[in-house]
C-alpha cells in the first residue's frame, strides 16, 4: 500500500485504521504455518484477526473468491445502522414490505405485501433469523431497490477496504457475481464492532419474539462457547456453510471467518478449534 493510500485511508476510517490496513494492504495470503488442520473442501476459506493490531494469527485461502450467502446481511446491518445514527430513521420506524420482499425464499418471517416491520424488530430478524424479506424490504427502504442498495453496499465496501467484495443483493441469496474474501468478511465484521459499539449488542441475540412467537436463530456458538457474542451464520449450496464469529477472553478479542463447512456442525467445530487455539480460555 502506498503512503498516499495510508494517508487517505487515515481520514476515511478512523479509529478502524489498524485492522482494516493490516487486513486491506496485502493482496497474497501471509505465510503462516497453520496449527490447525483446514476443512477438506474446495470452498473452504478461513481466518483469524487480533481485533486490536489486525494482527493475522491464522488464514487458509483467505484472499480467494467465496460467495458470502447470509454474511451478507452484515454489511446490510452496517448500512441501516448508519440510518439510524444518522437520525433518517429509528428503531420505531415502519418499513413496509413489498410484493417482490415477501415473495423471497426462505429464511424469513413471512409477510403479506403491504405489511410492515419496525426497524428494532427488522434488526433483530436479520440477525437471529436471517430473515430475506426483512433483507429485502431494508434494502428497498434504504436505497429505493434492492439493485440499488447492493451498489450503495458494494461503495460502502470499497471504503472499508474490501477491495474483492462485490454485493447484487441484500440477503445473500444464490447470485454468481454476488462475491467476496474471508479477509474481507473480517474487516467487515471488525467495522461492525468498532464503528457501532452501541448497536453491537444486537449480534449476541439467540432468539427475539415476533407476533406472538419466539423466534430462535442459527448461531450455536452463542451461549455455549466462552466469550463468543456474535456474528452472523450462512449457508447457501454454492458457498458451504460460513461463519463470522467474534470472541472476547481475557482482555483480547479476535474475530474469525470460516467459510465452506459441509455442514454447520462441522464449521462450528472448526471455528470452536481455532477459536480455542488463538484465543485459549483462562
Amino acid at each position: 500500500m502506498s503512503l498516499w493510500a495510508i494517508i487517505d485511508s487515515v481520514r476515511v476510517l478512523g479509529p478502524v485504521l489498524a485492522v482494516l490496513l493490516a487486513l486491506a494492504g496485502c493482496t497474497t495470503t501471509t505465510a503462516l504455518t497453520p496449527d490447525v488442520t483446514p476443512l477438506a473442501s474446495e470452498k473452504y476459506a478461513a481466518i483469524v484477526v487480533e481485533t486490536d493490531s489486525g494482527k493475522i494469527l491464522y488464514e487458509s485461502a483467505s484472499t480467494a473468491p467465496r460467495y458470502p450467502a447470509s454474511l451478507t446481511k452484515m454489511m446490510t446491518l452496517y448500512l441501516l445502522f448508519e440510518a439510524l445514527d444518522s437520525g433518517r430513521l429509528d428503531t420505531s420506524s415502519p418499513i413496509p414490505v413489498s410484493a417482490y420482499a415477501a415473495s423471497r425464499p426462505p429464511s424469513k418471517l413471512g409477510f403479506k405485501p403491504g405489511q410492515s416491520i419496525d426497524v428494532q424488530t427488522a434488526i433483530l430478524a436479520l440477525c437471529v433469523k436471517s430473515a430475506n424479506d426483512v433483507a429485502t424490504a431494508v434494502a428497498e427502504y434504504l436505497g429505493g431497490s434492492e439493485e440499488q442498495f447492493a451498489e450503495m453496499m458494494t461503495a460502502k465496501a470499497r471504503k472499508l477496504g474490501m477491495h474483492t467484495t462485490t454485493f447484487r443483493n441484500a440477503s445473500g441469496l444464490p447470485d454468481p457475481e454476488q462475491v467476496t474474501t474471508a479477509r474481507d468478511m473480517a474487516a467487515l465484521a471488525v467495522a461492525l464492532r468498532q464503528r457501532f459499539p452501541h448497536h453491537y449488542h444486537y449480534f449476541a441475540n439467540r432468539s427475539f419474539s415476533y407476533d406472538g412467537k419466539t423466534i430462535r436463530g442459527h448461531n450455536d456458538l452463542l451461549g455455549r462457547v466462552h466469550g463468543v457474542d456474535g456474528l452472523k451464520t450462512g449457508y447457501i449450496r454454492a458457498s458451504g456453510f460460513n461463519l463470522a464469529t467474534s470472541v472476547g477472553r481475557g482482555g483480547r478479542r479476535v474475530v474469525a471467518i470460516v467459510m465452506g463447512g459441509a455442514s454447520a456442525k462441522a464449521r462450528d467445530a472448526h471455528m470452536e478449534e481455532l477459536i480455542d487455539r488463538y484465543l485459549p480460555g483462562l
